[in-house]
């Protein structure tokens, strides 16, 4: 019989930790949280200094009984939910319904589930951290505040099924911002002038800098024109050479953020994907003989600060991989902000001696993409800088002056294994010029002016949003990816070519809630009440102080929008087309996806159906019917038949309304990463990139 009951969130996580334990312990998961707020009412007693009223979440009702009932064969108990808020919050409410003294040495935390970490926790376990769990209960108890007293606010003033949330209502806002910005944006013209020269037979590229000595911008044709009269023959004088060393550092190693966001750059995971194969890593994998190995460490962590002892091994792995020239001199500067916590390290592999090409027969496609990109981050991370030898040269013709630049990798250093992706997917490259010295004439081989237009800021991606979150202090590393989910199951915005756009639903919502809650929307305010969060699990605040300084202001505004706030009637609008089923008139009504058409004769006829835009091109399988663009259920543009389901094809790629010369097939839009090609699905036929 063991001696003692160990509880974990997830099997997964049992399974591994139980086989650094031994047979004194049995692990049992709790599958998560046991007890939560209901969710049928508030459960919060307002006039009570903010009691909550915790119930079992329903379907644990079997799980707890297993607990209990492995708790009585049992000397003692311990309790290892994740190293965070949230799992310290699983401990207590564990500790309560097991009756587990809270202030006894019940918890025991890890950053990592190796053996050799697991056996030095559970030599050190502690009472659990009532810090912590405030906390974590702040922010549910705000979050329960927010979400059911606007709601039903919501419902009485507009429709059944609307939603408010805390940190959710700030993220839609700036969605809708970016987008409000990207209307009022107006284009404004300006010119370049690209010139390439010779050096003889060496060719490089040069742009127009400026004339007279000083920098010059082209706003226009005129000022192109009074640059290229100023011009006289073809010869330039090189007019000066700069040649600089320049060290480029790595990337530190990863935080949650920068997980999110670099995994959306190089991988196209989204946040909620990423986390979830993080888990799974974090865990542990079944790896051969080994068994189960947890291969990072916690995932969820603001700080980018690695162990001593991992330090030591990745710096030993790479004077043996690649010499002592390649491993990094003296400590990295870590660059912590008041917003850091750095509780945890940053997120790294558990050894950097299990290496990715010895995990590919145990790890799924996707895992291991991911893994790889952590373990290369941290190699990377503690090897030497890159040198990179710069050349800057400018040439002149008549007080027109032209400008280069170029530079090649003179060492490689952390390049050698991982280099930071970026949000425009451009790929860095050598960019050489010849061997250029002042006083040299080369020839100008032609000049190109090109007019441009400056473009309105892009739309957030899942990785921009997340990084402009946590640049302004909004959530914290556990709230990211479910944030960014919330917002699109509710709703309010959707993705649109891997970028969000508002939904219709979400400006109604965020109309009617700005005039009557601006603190909710206000992006200081949310960020301030993330530090008082902070603030209470550090122990210099009390929760319900933090929480009672919010309500006494949001109740009065509560009271003011139940009278002031006008009921808004969403009036459905004709779509101007009868319903096939029972003739009545079809009209436009919003989902959770934006528009779509139903019957008004509901609910007595239910006939729905999707909106969709005809691109003029005949289907090329029936000859009958029109191709339209659709969407699938995850948004996804797709094109198919309009007599669907009598005619099925269907096109990822768009088609396109004249036929192949080749083979008269059907040619469609093939979208590469950086450009739009035609091809013909029949035969090899292409065409030159048409962006």
């Amino acid at each position: 019989m063991a001696d003692y009951l160990v509880i974990v969130e997830s099997p997964a996580k049992a399974k591994t930790i139980g086989k650094y334990l031994g047979k004194k312990y049995i692990v049992k998961a709790s599958m998560g949280h046991v007890r939560d707020l209901p969710k049928s009412q508030m459960g919060v007693d307002v006039s009570n200094q903010f009691e909550p009223r915790y119930i079992t979440i329903r379907g644990k009702g079997p799980v707890l009984k297993e607990l209990k009932t492995a708790a009585k064969k049992v000397k003692r108990i311990y309790l290892a939910a994740d190293p965070d808020r949230e799992g310290e919050a699983i401990a207590w409410h564990l500790a309560h319904s097991l009756d587990i003294d809270e202030k006894s040495e019940c918890r025991v935390v890890f950053n990592e589930i190796t053996k050799q970490a697991i056996k030095d926790a559970f030599k050190t376990p502690r009472p659990i951290n009532m810090d912590l769990v405030d906390s974590q209960q702040a922010r549910r108890i705000l979050d329960r505040l927010v979400g059911y007293n606007i709601s039903p606010l919501l419902w009485k003033k507009v429709k059944k099924g609307l939603s408010a949330g805390r940190v959710q209502s700030v993220a839609v806002k700036m969605i809708i911002d970016r987008e409000k910005e990207i209307q009022a944006f107006k284009p404004e013209e300006y010119w370049s002038i690209t010139g390439k020269f010779l050096l003889n037979k060496d060719e490089f590229e040069a742009k127009f800098h400026g004339m007279n000595g000083k920098k010059k911008e082209l706003s226009s044709q005129s000022d192109v024109n009074e640059v290229m009269s100023a011009l006289k023959g073809k010869d330039y004088s090189v007019q000066s050479v700069k040649k600089k060393e320049r060290k480029r550092n790595p990337a530190a190693p990863f935080t949650t953020s920068s997980l999110q966001q670099e995994a959306a750059r190089k991988l196209n995971f989204r946040a909620k994907k990423t986390m979830m194969l993080a888990q799974q890593l974090y865990e542990g994998i079944d790896i051969g003989k080994q068994g189960t190995v947890g291969l990072i460490t916690y995932m969820r962590t603001d700080s980018t600060r690695i162990s001593d002892t991992a330090k030591a091994e990745t710096k030993a792995y790479i004077e043996n991989q690649f010499g002592k020239e390649y491993t990094r001199v003296g400590a990295r500067t870590v660059n912590k902000d008041q917003k850091t916590q750095d509780a945890h390290e940053a997120i790294r592999p558990t050894s950097v001696n299990y290496d990715p090409k010895e995990l590919k027969a145990y790890l799924s496609r996707d895992q291991l993409r991911l893994y790889k990109l952590i373990w290369e981050r941290l190699i990377s991370s503690e090897m030497a800088p890159a040198v990179m030898d710069t050349m800057t040269v400018d040439l002149d013709n008549n007080g027109v002056m032209f400008r280069a630049t170029g530079s090649k990798v003179k060492f490689p250093g952390f390049m050698k294994v991982y280099i930071e992706g970026n949000d425009d997917g451009k790929k860095e490259e050598d960019r050489l010029l010849p061997n250029l010295e002042e006083g040299q004439t080369v020839k100008q081989k032609e000049l190109e002016p090109n007019q441009h237009f400056t473009q309105p800021p892009p739309r957030y991606t899942e990785a921009r949003l997340v990084k402009t979150m946590e640049e302004l202090g909004i959530g914290r590393p556990s709230t990211y990816a479910p944030t960014l989910d919330t917002i699109q199951r509710r709703g309010y915005v959707a993705l649109d070519e891997k970028r969000f756009i508002p939904t219709e639903l979400g400006d109604i919502v965020l109309e009617l809630i700005v005039d009557f809650f601006p603190e909710i929307l206000d992006v200081k305010f949310t960020a301030k009440m993330e530090n008082d969060l902070d603030a209470i699990e550090e122990g210099k605040d009390q929760w319900i102080d933090v929480i009672d300084s919010f309500y006494q202001n949001f109740e009065k505004r509560l009271h003011v929008a139940e009278e002031q706030m006008k009921e808004v009637e969403i009036k459905d609008e004709p779509a101007g087309e009868d319903c096939e089923k029972c003739g009545s008139e079809m009209v436009y009504k919003m989902g959770r996806y934006g528009k779509f058409m139903a019957c008004s004769n509901f609910p007595d006829c239910r006939n729905t159906k999707a909106i969709v835009k005809d691109i003029g091109v005949k289907c090329p399988t029936c000859k009958e019917g029109n191709i339209v663009e659709r969407r699938s259920k995850k948004r996804r543009i797709f094109y198919g038949c309009d007599r669907y389901p009598e005619c099925e094809f269907v096109s990822w790629d768009k088609p396109i309304a004249r036929p192949c010369p080749k083979c008269s097939g059907l040619l469609v839009e093939k979208k590469l990463k950086k450009s739009v090609q035609v091809q013909c699905v029949s035969c090899d036929y292409s065409e030159k990139d048409t962006n």
